[in-house]
């Protein structure tokens, strides 16, 4: 510091430093701190982990994307758990997955949901087969609790419904986590176009997008 003092005179302002942090309430209260002892410190969150929040409070405060999303994940984790489900599920979705890892935890959610819908067809052939049927997996109380959400035309366009709301924002948080690209000069404009495309994607009825879009804003 006394080097640079030196070289620009006495006039020579220390340059102001920026920190990004995850938005935990411990990280927030944490650079409050640091802000209030250095006024050269900015603390600003984290834009892929705001993101992941929003998506987390989607699911949380939102009770169809609750529901939807355990649906999702008790087929998920049945299927998976079973090596003779694996090998079925595999024959009628020509060897597709119904599980994608996303950025965040909570990103893959919804991605898995995606899965879910794109392997629509093959699910429903492989729960009303007669390899399915014959199996013992069909005659056992998990085996018909996930076979009735395969089969309800309802849970497939609650789906489509949350994916909605969802895909938006995993398109804002795909960009944010983009390394050869700084983010800083897009993000507000395309949080911006996704709330509008998330207006849009639900024909404007404010009653189905506005418990996103205050979610989006509080955070």
């Amino acid at each position: 510091m006394c080097e640079m003092i030196a070289q620009y005179g006495k006039g020579y302002k220390p340059p102001s430093y920026h920190d990004i942090r995850d938005n935990a309430a411990n990280y927030k209260l944490a650079g409050q701190i640091l802000m209030d002892k250095r006024n050269k410190l900015y603390w600003t969150p984290c834009a892929a982990h705001c993101i992941d929040l929003m998506l987390e409070d989607f699911e949380s405060k939102i009770p169809m994307h609750k529901e939807i999303i355990a649906s999702g994940k008790k087929i998920t984790t049945y299927i998976y758990a079973r090596t003779g489900l694996i090998t079925l599920l595999h024959h009628y979705t020509e060897g597709g997955e119904l599980i994608r890892p996303g950025i965040t935890r909570f990103a893959t959610s919804y991605l898995c949901l995606g899965c879910l819908n794109d392997k629509r067809g093959g699910l429903y052939r492989m729960f009303t087969s007669k390899q399915w049927k014959d199996s013992q997996f069909s005659k056992t109380k998990d085996g018909k609790f996930v076979e009735n959400i395969v089969t309800n035309k309802d849970f497939w366009k609650n789906l489509i419904i949350c994916l909605k709301g969802a895909f938006p924002l995993l398109k804002v948080l795909r960009m944010v986590d983009f390394d050869e690209k700084a983010a800083m000069g897009y993000i507000y404009e395309a949080m911006d176009q996704e709330k509008e495309e998330i207006q849009t994607s639900y024909n404007n009825n404010r009653k189905s997008y506005q418990p996103l879009w205050k979610i989006i804003d509080n955070r």
